[in-house]
């Protein structure tokens, strides 16, 4: 590698880590912790890349973007930040930085990043100016991980375009979030921002009634495989003759369209209508890292809120780190304020935290491996995955407990279905005594209704 880095970053120990590391790879390196100072070097001609942090003492980078590009069409800036939101990516991206790395980063890979910007030179691009913009307070797009920020970047570069994004993950993961973002930090920002349920295509006027209110912003069909026969073909029907200015197209869904689709269930040309850029969004099993961040960002929320200050011990955020959350995003957000309502100290102890998840869902919902599979078969492939989940980790002790309630409790609750609520009967069913079943029932906080709703 080869080249004269400019780096500008008020933490010391980072510039000394940068320098050393890019001198060592044969690079001439200036350092400092002053945006003027870097702005002065860049227009003395000094430097073949810059790379930059955020948020310094006298100045923001990102603002600085346009400046460095009027100055030098082509010099490549990469920017590092601890500001680890998707509205950094957006920026960074709108304002035409060669790249994006959330801190902490890692250095092999700003290195070899480092050696792509010195090795492509930048085809020069007008910049454009960097309107500075806030991400919502109730936008929880948070996170470090590797996944979400591949998601960040890939959101900043289909924004701008016409073409259809879908988007998948389960259900809490914040799909219409990122659906929200695409329209609001877009060109279109200014128009219409619609979601669509099926019920809204009912009648002859609901699509063209759907089309009226988009008026050439965005048009979103939530959890569009849900959607049944008729309304599929209502949306294809409708996308075939988008007016001018057409609305941006987008789907979310927690199914997998391609299995609905090979099964039947969902129409073949719907599905490549829709699909032009497919968005996924990890579940929070998949980003550990990120938990200690979105719970940071929902205590500061309730506080913000006037709930009062609130913090996690070390020990209470080791058990929600190791908690396997379902209900994703959405039920940490739960949780978080059911701590802080409950929570009579600023300092919120493990022992609150497994009171109030002893009441919700331990591990992710089971999915079946295909038809004839045997229920044993079942569980142990999912409890494997929720081990591995963990890395070299264990999970929250407890876990025998948690995993027979797991069981115990849907099991009782479709026994009850099955015997239209008759208590006596569920008992004989389960072969198990009528007291113990009653106690079950209030233990497992069951309810019992009379209406028939299976055979």
């Amino acid at each position: 590698m080869d080249g004269t880095i400019l780096v500008a970053d008020d933490d010391r120990t980072i510039r000394t880590v940068l320098t050393q590391a890019l001198t060592r790879a044969g690079c001439k390196v200036h350092a400092t912790s002053s945006l003027m100072t870097l702005m002065r070097w860049v227009e003395e001609g000094k430097g073949d890349l810059v790379i930059s942090d955020v948020m310094m003492p006298d100045g923001n980078g990102l603002e600085a973007l346009p400046r460095i590009a009027k100055e030098r069409p082509g010099l490549p800036v990469i920017v590092i930040s601890a500001q680890n939101t998707i509205m950094t990516a957006i920026q960074a991206a709108e304002a035409e930085a060669y790249d994006y790395l959330p801190k902490p980063f890692d250095l092999p890979d700003l290195m070899k990043r480092a050696a792509r910007a010195l090795d492509q030179k930048r085809r020069a691009i007008p910049a454009k100016a960097v309107e500075p913009r806030e991400a919502g307070g109730d936008l929880p797009l948070v996170g470090r991980t590797p996944a979400m920020q591949s998601l960040y970047r890939l959101v900043a570069r289909v924004m701008n375009t016409d073409l259809p994004v879908l988007i998948t993950g389960e259900s809490g993961t914040g799909k219409s979030l990122i659906a929200r973002a695409i329209h609001d930090f877009s060109d279109r920002r200014t128009l219409p921002f619609v979601v669509a349920q099926a019920a809204d295509l009912q009648g002859a006027d609901g699509p063209s009634a759907m089309m009226a209110r988009a008026r050439g912003g965005s048009l979103v069909f939530d959890e569009v495989g849900d959607f049944d026969d008729e309304a599929q073909a209502r949306i294809v029907r409708m996308l075939d003759a988008l007016p001018d200015p057409a609305p941006r197209i987008m789907a979310t869904s927690q199914v997998d369209l391609m299995a609905q689709m090979e099964a039947g269930r969902f129409r073949q040309d719907l599905f490549y209508r829709l699909g032009g850029v497919t968005l996924g969004v990890p579940s929070l099993r998949e980003r550990v890292e990120d938990i200690p961040l979105l719970a940071d960002h929902f205590l500061g929320r309730a506080e913000r809120e006037g709930a009062g200050t609130r913090r996690l011990s070390a020990e209470a955020l080791t058990l929600i780190r190791a908690y396997s959350w379902p209900g994703n995003v959405r039920q940490l957000e739960n949780t978080i304020r059911r701590l802080v309502v409950t929570s009579p100290e600023e300092e919120i102890m493990r022992p609150e935290v497994e009171a109030v998840l002893g009441n919700q869902p331990a591990i992710e919902p089971l999915r079946s491996g295909g038809e004839g599979e045997k229920l044993s078969a079942s569980v142990m492939r999912h409890l494997r995955r929720y081990f591995d989940l963990h890395g070299s980790n264990l999970p929250a002790p407890g876990l025998y407990d948690r995993i027979l309630r797991e069981v115990e409790a849907p099991l009782i609750e479709i026994a009850l279905e099955a015997t239209a609520g008759n208590q006596a009967k569920c008992a004989d069913l389960l072969g198990i005594n009528r007291n113990t079943l009653r106690k079950k029932i209030t233990e497992l906080d069951i309810q019992v209704t009379r209406r028939r709703k299976l055979m």
